[in-house]
C-alpha cells in the first residue's frame, strides 16, 4: 500500500455531566487525511484543505502531524517518509473534537499504511498526542470515542484506562454549530479550581446515573441524568442564546441538551431519529432568532470510529 485515505469523526465531549470523562463519536462531520509514502523520511504537511490558512504546516505543531510522528518513532520506523493532504471538514473551534478528529485519521492512516503493526486501542495514545499540541492538554474524551467509535468513558489517566459502553439503539444525536467561535483554552481558563462537596455529589449520581441509563437502556434514567451543575453554569456565558436553545431542545422532546466539549456547538440526546430532527429545527430557531446562523447534524451514535474511504484520488493538490 503507498497511499491510504481515512475519515475519522467528529465527537461529542464532556456529555454534560462527564468532564474529561465522557466521549461519543458521530458520523458527521469529520476530517479526512490522505498519506502517501515517498522515499525520503520524515512527515510533510503538503497541504491543508478547509482550514482558510489558519493551521501549522509544520508536521511538529499539527494535529495530524505530530501523532503520525509519535507513532514512528514508538514502533521504531523513523526510515518511514510519508506526505499528509488533511482535509478539515468542520470548524476550527467548534467543540465537535475537531484536532481530535484530525490526529486520529493521521495515526489510523499510517498504522494502515504500514500494515496494522498496532492494535487501534494502542494507538490512543499518539493520538492523545495531537490534543496537546492543539490545547496544551493531552486529554481522551474527544479522541478516545474518535477512535474507538461508540461512546467512551476515560476513567484513569495515570494509567491510561478507556472503556467503551453500549448505547440504546436507535438513540440519535443533534449538534447544532453555531457560527461563533469559542477557544478551548479560554473555555478551561474561566472554569473554577475548586468544586462545592454539594454539588460534587449531585455530578457523582449524574455520572453513574448517565452510565446506567446508556446500558439498561432507560430513557427517563438518561434524561433525569443529563444535568450537569459544574462545568455548564461556567461556559454557558460563553454561547449567546444558551439557555433559550437548551429549553428550545427540551421544550420539543430531547432527553438532555448542553454544550458540546468547550463549546459553542451544543448537542442534545433523543429517543429516535425524528425526534432528533425537530430538536435541531428548534434548537437553530432558537439561535436564528437572535440572527446567529448555524449548521446541524443529526446521527445514531457512531460505532465505527475512523474508516478508510476510496477513491483517494479527490483529494489531491
Amino acid at each position: 500500500m503507498e497511499t491510504v485515505r481515512v475519515f475519522a469523526p467528529a465527537t461529542v465531549a464532556n456529555v454534560a455531566c462527564g468532564f474529561d470523562i465522557f466521549g461519543f463519536a458521530v458520523d458527521q462531520p469529520g476530517d479526512e487525511v490522505v498519506l502517501t509514502r515517498r522515499d525520503e523520511p520524515g512527515v510533510t504537511i503538503v497541504a491543508i484543505l478547509g482550514d482558510e490558512g489558519r493551521l501549522p504546516r509544520e508536521a511538529a505543531r499539527n494535529t495530524a502531524g505530530i501523532a503520525i510522528q509519535k507513532y514512528l518513532e514508538h514502533i521504531g520506523r523513523t526510515d518511514v517518509g510519508v506526505d499528509v493532504i488533511l482535509h478539515k471538514q468542520m470548524p476550527l473551534g467548534s467543540g465537535l473534537g475537531s484536532s481530535a478528529a484530525s490526529a486520529v485519521a493521521g495515526v489510523y492512516a499510517i498504522n494502515e499504511l504500514l500494515g496494522r503493526p498496532l492494535s487501534t486501542i494502542d494507538l490512543l495514545p499518539f493520538a492523545m498526542e495531537g490534543e496537546r499540541v492543539a490545547c496544551g492538554s493531552a486529554h481522551a474524551d474527544n479522541v478516545g470515542p474518535s477512535l474507538l467509535g461508540g461512546f467512551v468513558v476515560v476513567r484513569s489517566y495515570n494509567p491510561l484506562d478507556v472503556i467503551r459502553i453500549d448505547t440504546p439503539t436507535g438513540m440519535h444525536a443533534t449538534l447544532v454549530h453555531p457560527d461563533i467561535e469559542v477557544n478551548t483554552k479560554d473555555a478551561r481558563f474561566i472554569l473554577r479550581n475548586e468544586v462545592s462537596l454539594k454539588n460534587t455529589i449531585i455530578q457523582m449520581g449524574n455520572v453513574a446515573g448517565l452510565i446506567a441509563g446508556l446500558m439498561k437502556p432507560d430513557y427517563s434514567l438518561i434524561s433525569r441524568s443529563l444535568v450537569d451543575v459544574i462545568i455548564e453554569p461556567v461556559r454557558a456565558i460563553l454561547i449567546p442564546q444558551f439557555d433559550e436553545v437548551k429549553q428550545a431542545a427540551l421544550d420539543n422532546g430531547a432527553l438532555g441538551c448542553s454544550i458540546s466539549g468547550s463549546g459553542p456547538s451544543m448537542f442534545a440526546l433523543s429517543a429516535n431519529a425524528e425526534i432528533a430532527q425537530q430538536v435541531g429545527k428548534a434548537m437553530q430557531e432558537a439561535f436564528l432568532s437572535v440572527d446567529i446562523t448555524s449548521e446541524l447534524y443529526v446521527s445514531e451514535i457512531n460505532s465505527q470510529g475512523p474508516k478508510v474511504l476510496e477513491p483517494v484520488s479527490n483529494l489531491t493538490v
